[in-house]
């Protein structure tokens, strides 16, 4: 009896809102739509109800979290983010693009900060960068903000790894999303979220970014690159 091979169909973008305000929260929604007329967008007015919407849906695709809510500060709420969902990627909501408040969000671990006075178009080519798996600051802040992608420090040789875990690894340098990689290796979006969660791990770093950067460093080169 043949094995059922692995459903790779991609499946509607699904995007996690956090804000607390209503008419934020709604005109977000409908700027939103311009990545996918069937995207399914969730809500939550405070940081209780985010992290109770991002345990619930488990195939969330992004979060886009202000940085001030009722209940935590952008920051803190990121820290909690990193440990229960270490692979969901956040981009962080502000009034202004305060370069010290980049830094932090960025050395958090966030994918992106975008301030509250950007036009639509560019919110949306910031979610695409992330959802393509780079990290988004805007350009006119891109030198400040440049060095907290930067791993604090580097082990002396590259950690062993598990071989799926080495080949999603490799696709991470060369630069392909979790859904281009999922089809690339014929395994689900979540399995592949959970290896890039255990190299993550592994190699003591928040964000995608940062593992690559860790791994370029220690010599390794993806396969486009060999």
């Amino acid at each position: 009896m043949s094995t059922p091979a692995i459903s790779t169909r991609a499946k509607n973008l699904k995007i996690l809102v956090v804000d607390d305000h209503a008419l934020v929260r709604e005109g977000l929604r409908q700027v939103l739509k311009g990545l996918d007329e069937n995207i399914e967008v969730l809500d939550a007015g405070n940081c209780a109800r985010a992290f109770e919407l991002s345990n619930v849906h488990p195939d969330l695709d992004l979060v886009l979290l202000d940085y001030h809510l009722p209940d935590l500060n952008g920051l803190q709420a990121l820290d909690v983010f990193r440990v229960q969902h270490p692979e969901l990627p956040i981009v962080m909501l502000s009034g202004s693009a305060n370069p010290s408040t980049m830094q932090q969000v960025l050395a958090r671990g966030a994918a992106g900060f975008v301030t509250k006075s950007s036009v639509s178009d560019e919110l949306l080519r910031a979610l695409r960068l992330v959802m393509d798996g780079d990290v988004y600051v805007p350009a006119e802040a891109a030198t400040d903000a440049v060095d907290a992608l930067d791993p604090p420090e580097l082990p002396e040789v590259l950690p062993k790894f598990t071989r799926r875990q080495e080949d999603v690894l490799l696709e991470l340098l060369d630069g392909r999303s979790n859904r281009e990689i999922s089809v690339s290796m014929s395994l689900s979006e979540e399995t592949v979220k959970s290896h890039v969660s255990a190299i993550l791990r592994v190699l003591g770093v928040q964000t995608r970014m940062q593992a690559v950067l860790v791994a370029s460093r220690l010599g390794l080169r993806g396969r486009q690159g060999a």
